[in-house]
């Protein structure tokens, strides 16, 4: 923990062409973390935040909806690679539904909001250096897509992975890309203010900006969301649903009984014998869905007095440098997210949304559900629709199912309907024929098998 390994640190950010608003940010947090911080939130310095809004109950006329989004701009997060998935390439690529990627839905959203509403809605993606080149080959496909010059994507930094043994840069000559590792998506912040971005959106005339992650295609711009927000006044905005099975490790809002402040605490910044109360539904009925609004202006003065620096909560993620290898040297990524910058405005605010707003894909649990009948896409607005609530629960052994490759093997004729179903738990490997419907709760158990074609499983 020297001061050696802290520059060295920052001296190889610099070589590689890291903004210097990126590299100040990460010596915040690297002399956080040599001082000993972990990030952890304890629950007993928090207490349970409930929203300050219900959208179900906000009413916006048409003309409010259009106001408010003629001055939103919208920013998509596409850094991941979604090797977590086995995928090799971005995973905002991987089709979802009909051929269709994320990429590919999330873009004919904003296309078709452009039109119902006539604004100009910008969409710019957050891209790493893993994601640029495939992304913007793929958005030439959409040559009415950009918008009063402003760029289609933006680079996010990079940072060092630090040995876990003594924060200096690890070195890994078998591949020195994983010396690398993106800053959590935190880094949303300075790389805005690096790249110009936020002076051009400005420039441009837009004052707020509704930000999500690619992966989570009910994240529509919706001008209900964008109106309210203008109305509140707030300079930040959480939208949070309630919470179900399926995401009951996800982050969630509490308010800090220190200053009454709201604050995102996720898995990542929980102590293991405190995950109980982190999992708590009753407790903690909201997750947060990384759905967030902010106005531009406001957070341009805040980075200016600031140098550029967002203090956002350190999250120290333990990891190997390599991923797929659990014996190689480990390995400490500083990381933030995004969401924490909540914490930063005072007059900061929840609305709590339905679950149609939150639809993530982080597993192949969530990518069969996805796929499967429960949801469809709106041919003309290119939402999802559901069409049973609450939504099957869909455990898949990950030993058999948790790479795209095995998966697709496992479902040749695409995944079982599940509109009656109330679960789907697969414990073994198990490959599935066509028309196999599930109805009630169905589990497959771990001698594997086949499910042949239209077989019903499952009891009512």
């Amino acid at each position: 923990m020297s001061a050696s390994g802290r520059q060295q640190a920052l001296d190889r950010m610099q070589q590689a062409g890291v903004s210097q608003p990126a590299r100040d940010t990460f010596a915040r947090h690297y002399d956080n973390l040599a001082a000993g911080a972990t990030g952890l939130i304890a629950e007993a310095d928090v207490e349970p935040a409930l929203p300050a809004a219900y959208l179900q109950e906000v009413a916006v006329s048409d003309e409010e909806a259009r106001a408010a989004l003629s001055a939103t701009a919208v920013i998509t997060l596409n850094g991941g690679l979604g090797t977590s998935m086995g995928l090799a390439g971005p995973k905002s690529l991987l089709p979802v539904r009909d051929e269709l990627t994320f990429l590919d839905i999330t873009v004919r959203q904003v296309l078709a909001l452009r039109e119902r509403y006539d604004v100009r809605l910008p969409l710019t993606f957050m891209d790493s250096f893993s994601t640029q080149e495939a992304t913007l080959q793929v958005l030439g496909r959409y040559p009415d897509l950009p918008v009063d010059g402003l760029p289609l994507d933006f680079l996010q930094s990079q940072e060092p992975k630090l040995r876990a043994d003594d924060l200096g840069p690890v070195t890994w000559e078998a591949d020195p890309r994983l010396e690398w590792c993106p800053p959590g998506h935190g880094d949303l912040y300075p790389s805005l203010l690096a790249s110009g971005l936020l002076d051009q959106l400005l420039d441009a005339g837009f004052r707020y900006a509704f930000v999500s992650n690619v992966d989570n295609l009910g994240a529509v711009a919706d001008g209900r969301v964008a109106a309210w927000f203008a109305a509140s006044g707030a300079g930040f905005a959480a939208e949070v649903c309630r919470r179900t099975e399926m995401d009951k490790k996800g982050g969630h809002l509490v308010r800090r009984r220190a200053d009454g402040r709201l604050v995102l605490r996720d898995t990542a910044q929980t102590a293991e014998e405190e995950m109980v109360h982190f999992m708590d539904g009753d407790k903690h009925p909201f997750v947060n869905t990384n759905n967030l609004w902010f106005d531009l202006a406001r957070l341009r003065a805040m980075l200016t007095e600031r140098d550029g620096v967002m203090e956002l909560p350190l999250i120290r993620n333990a990891k190997t440098v390599d991923p797929t290898d659990k014996s190689s040297t480990p390995v400490i990524q500083i990381e933030s997210a995004m969401g924490s910058a909540v914490e930063l405005f005072e007059d900061a605010a929840s609305v709590a949304v339905t679950r149609d707003r939150f639809v993530p894909v982080k597993t192949t649990n969530e990518l069969a559900l996805l796929r499967s009948d429960v949801y469809q896409v709106d041919d003309s607005t290119y939402r999802l629709r559901r069409s049973v609530d609450p939504a099957p629960v869909v455990d898949l052994t990950k030993a058999h199912y948790g790479m795209i490759g095995d998966f697709d093997q496992r479902f040749p004729a695409g995944v079982p309907s599940l509109v009656d179903a109330t679960r789907l738990q697969v414990e073994g490997d198990w490959s599935f024929g066509s028309s196999v419907r599930v109805v009630g709760a169905a589990v497959l158990g771990p001698e594997g098998g086949t499910v042949e074609d239209g077989e019903t499983l499952g009891s009512p």
